[in-house]
């Protein structure tokens, strides 16, 4: 693995770049690429940030988030990935990212234990957050913190920690926030943006969708699944359901809570979230996804209770 000084200097030499992020993009993957762009572009290397598909509304809040586009408008010197563990977490962007690789010079910057190190130069981390890192990036880099980069750096680790809830949260991912907080991050603001701040439709659906929650293993496995037409009746998209794998682990018998969504008929995003008996980015690698021991996804084919009956054997099986 290169240190992040290898790769500030590898950027500090470059003219250009692109900055990829992982489909269905967080709190973490934007907040990592748009810090990135803006110190980027203070040392005059001109690049942009790409994502496959539209960045919630959510961080609509956050300076940069208007100008992602959906693909590459220039010829790019260098092409970095943040906070993605493979080319296929890209998602419509894995081809142009691999047409690329033996001619471009290749940058990867992540905080998931399952990295494959796809690229030529390669920083992986596990922490609390990928801002965690970039934020060290930045710093190698020698730009000092804006407030717009200090706003993008502390909406990753917010979201990503859970509000520094999670456990592996530390005392440098304080320290790391207490950085960007003095350059003039409003946590406050942030937390209530990314976090909190809900129309009535998706707390209507909230409600209804936890109605579904199911209870297997002696409670040790709590499962919701959303399908499409859940989404489609209160006319929100897939984001809405940020959160609701989280909401199983507040129950007292859960080890591993489980969010399935139905992405269209017969294929399933699933997202795992345990407590720390079960490793779930072992539990995910079984079906080819994978993250953080304690939070992971992937992607799975099938009816619905084929795709329930798989997970509720997999985790049986760690228990």
């Amino acid at each position: 693995m290169n240190s992040l000084k290898e790769i500030a200097n590898v950027l500090k030499k470059s003219k250009s770049a692109v900055i990829f992020t992982h489909m269905r993009p967080d709190g973490d993957a934007i907040g990592s690429a748009i810090a990135l762009s803006r110190a980027l572009s203070l040392l005059g290397i001109r690049n942009e940030v790409l994502n496959e598909g539209a960045v919630p509304d959510r961080f609509s809040y956050l300076g940069g988030v208007k100008e992602i586009k959906n693909a590459p408008t220039f010829d790019a010197e260098l092409f970095i990935c943040v906070d993605s563990s493979n080319e296929s977490r890209l998602g419509m962007l894995r081809d142009t990212f691999l047409a690329g690789i033996k001619h471009k010079i290749t940058v990867n910057v992540d905080h998931h234990i399952s990295n494959t190190n796809y690229c030529k130069y390669n920083f992986v981390r596990d922490r609390a957050s990928n801002c965690e890192n970039i934020a060290e990036l930045i710093k190698e880099l020698g730009v000092t913190f804006t407030k717009e980069i200090a706003e993008a750096l502390m909406t990753g680790m917010i979201t990503d920690s859970g509000g520094f809830s999670h456990s592996d949260v530390n005392g440098d991912s304080f320290r790391a926030a207490g950085d960007v907080a003095d350059a003039g991050a409003d946590v406050n603001r942030i937390y209530y943006e990314a976090m909190k701040k809900q129309s009535r439709p998706r707390a209507q659906f909230f409600l209804k969708a936890l109605s579904r929650l199911r209870f297997l293993l002696d409670d040790a496995l709590t499962i919701v699944v959303v399908p499409q037409s859940l989404l489609n009746e209160f006319g929100l998209k897939s984001d809405a359901t940020e959160g609701l794998v989280d909401f199983g682990l507040t129950i007292e018998k859960t080890e591993v809570s489980v969010c399935i969504l139905e992405v269209k008929k017969g294929q399933y995003k699933v997202s795992f979230r345990s407590k720390g008996k079960v490793n779930v980015n072992e539990t995910a690698g079984v079906f080819g996804g994978g993250g953080h021991i304690l939070a992971s996804g992937c992607v799975l084919f099938g009816e619905e209770e084929e795709v329930v009956d798989k997970i509720r054997y997999a985790v049986w099986q760690r228990l």
